[in-house]
């Protein structure tokens, strides 16, 4: 199985950025997607940002310009650059690794979540 290890959030005012990073570590197999979902309060879960181990990209469009997934194949580490942020932006968000296994089992796993508040 796999775990992830989110660190990054905090407050931070509108117009501001900050930096999320999840490091895996487990049975990762390749090929694979890592990524961030975000929950706002009273709204449902929605993806933010995921990129697979080949280099593809897929963003929200509401996030899109202001958002940057970027990762670290070697260290298994998904990074969210988030900049220009707005109260809209305030959630906590989830770390998502998934994948197929060898054996052709499909598997997800997010972690626990870090807290992001954007003030106006």
């Amino acid at each position: 199985q796999v775990q992830l290890v989110e660190s990054g959030g905090g407050l931070v005012q509108a117009g501001g950025s900050l930096r999320l990073s999840c490091a895996a570590s487990g049975s990762i197999f390749s090929p694979n997607a890592m990524g961030w979902d975000r929950q706002a309060p009273g709204k449902q879960r929605e993806l933010v940002a995921a990129m697979t181990s080949g280099g593809t990209t897929n963003y929200a469009d509401s996030v899109k310009g202001r958002f940057t997934i970027s990762r670290d194949n070697a260290k298994n580490t998904v990074y969210l650059q988030m900049n220009s942020l707005n109260p809209e932006d305030t959630a906590v968000y989830y770390c998502n690794t998934r994948g197929i296994t060898p054996w052709g089992q499909a598997y997800n796993y997010w972690g626990q979540g870090t807290q992001v508040t954007v003030s106006s």
